[in-house]
């Protein structure tokens, strides 16, 4: 059965992986999430992510997740704001700040899939895609 919202999925499993305490999670591939995967390890998130699989049908992203050294996640939550049936759109000066600058949240603009702070400073809004502390 197909995923109406397969970013949702993914966000979940990479979630239910983090806190199980798994160092790797494999998700459906596509170029929306290979971009938040980009986000998220320039954040600091997540270690690494890589394409595995040959066929366009059979083509997986493995997510290396990152720990502290005492095991605790660098993920403590990451939440899906806008989905198919509700899309969240805000203007640059209306963007959320996550924990005070702890977190950060996902955005998808016309220039590409960023950070809140990166939109922020090239004065663009966008579609939430996510909040992640």
């Amino acid at each position: 059965m197909a995923a109406s919202d397969p970013i949702a999925d993914a966000l979940t499993k990479i979630r239910n992986a983090s806190r199980a305490g798994h160092p790797t999670v494999e998700v459906r591939c596509s170029r929306p999430l290979q971009q938040i995967l980009d986000v998220l390890r320039q954040e600091g998130f997540i270690t690494a992510h890589k394409v595995v699989g040959e066929a366009p049908a059979q083509r997986l992203l493995r997510v290396y997740l990152k720990y502290s050294s005492k095991k605790t996640p660098a993920i403590t939550q990451l939440v899906r704001v806008s989905t198919p049936g509700v899309r969240h759109y805000r203007k640059a000066d209306a963007l959320p700040r996550i924990l005070g600058g702890m977190g950060a949240a996902v955005v998808s603009t016309s220039k590409g899939i960023m950070t809140e702070r990166d939109a922020y400073r090239q004065h663009i809004g966008g579609e939430l895609m996510c909040y992640v502390w």
